[in-house]
């Protein structure tokens, strides 16, 4: 039997586990282990810190629930979630930001030149644009999953016990022949991310504010292409500058303008707009399809 201190255990850590070698699973497994051996040894842990994050995580995980993920929210906020979107933009494509917490895979089918504001108060805006390919190819049929928050910076999925429908600001369109999507929706406002449980707490033991620049979520699908998952700023809005987690990029900030100043007559409209912002999305290859 080896005696194993702390020199040597990450090595023994290392050799417990029977992986293919090689394989980008040992590359992951391996690093991780490395990084927290060596973390834990640099910070001279004590066990009653050990305890805290173990509690941490135990509480991230008691929050959760399949329509609020605390993990999310934690790598949002460590910046954790911006580099893998950093690291994983296809060059020409356009950049990926923030999935965030309140990400639902069953929302509605809608036909283009629909409005999901319903009743809700606020600017109605008319957002649309084009999906092509990095050769500015129109992509038909690319699938639009986009969801919002409300003119007040409430996720209707946030506010189930009010009477919301979690469904409610988020639809599913395809583009049509030309690349390009319409839809109305209402202009969201700033929000903080949820600060009632251990990653606010978090925040607040850092001094760090909560809040989130105002922002439209998409996820854009199409056979061949890589999916974009991202989200569009507004040009002169609070918080561009130092948002919560990390996930405003100079090339997703689009430009609200005035509905009057605009030409409408091409679009089929379900509801007259107020303001308009344009936006196009890239899409590279996918080198796995």
């Amino acid at each position: 039997m080896s005696d194993v201190n702390q020199f040597n255990i990450t090595e023994a850590v290392k050799d417990s586990f029977k992986t293919e070698p090689g394989s980008r699973f040992e590359q992951l497994l391996h690093g991780l282990i490395e990084h927290l051996h060596d973390y834990t040894r640099e910070m001279n842990i004590t066990h009653d810190e050990w305890m805290k994050v173990l509690t941490f995580l135990y509480d991230c995980g008691k929050i959760s629930t399949p329509e609020r993920q605390e993990f999310i929210l934690l790598s949002d906020v460590l910046g954790f979630s911006a580099l893998v979107d950093m690291l994983n933009t296809r060059g020409g494509a356009t950049e990926g930001s923030n999935l965030g917490p309140f990400y639902l895979d069953d929302a509605e089918n809608m036909p283009l030149g629909c409005d999901i504001a319903g009743d809700r108060s606020g600017a109605i805006v008319l957002v649309h644009g084009k999906v092509t390919d990095i050769l500015h190819h129109p992509l038909s049929g690319a699938v639009i999953d986009t969801w919002q928050a409300d003119a007040s910076g409430t996720y209707p999925i946030q506010e189930q016990e009010h009477g919301q429908d979690k469904y409610d600001l988020r639809a599913k369109l395809k583009t049509d022949s030309e690349g390009r999507y319409y839809y109305t929706t209402v202009l969201p406002k700033p929000y903080t991310v949820p600060y009632d449980g251990p990653v606010g707490e978090l925040l607040r033991a850092g001094n760090r504010h909560a809040w989130r620049a105002a922002h439209l979520h998409y996820i854009i699908r199409h056979p061949g292409m890589h999916t974009v998952t991202t989200e569009v700023f507004f040009e002169n809005t609070e918080y561009l500058g130092n948002d919560a987690v990390f996930g405003v990029r100079k090339s997703l900030i689009g430009k609200v303008v005035p509905a009057s100043k605009v030409d409408l007559s091409s679009f089929d409209l379900a509801r007259k707009p107020d303001a308009v912002i344009e936006y196009d999305f890239v899409m590279a290859p996918d080198n796995n399809a």
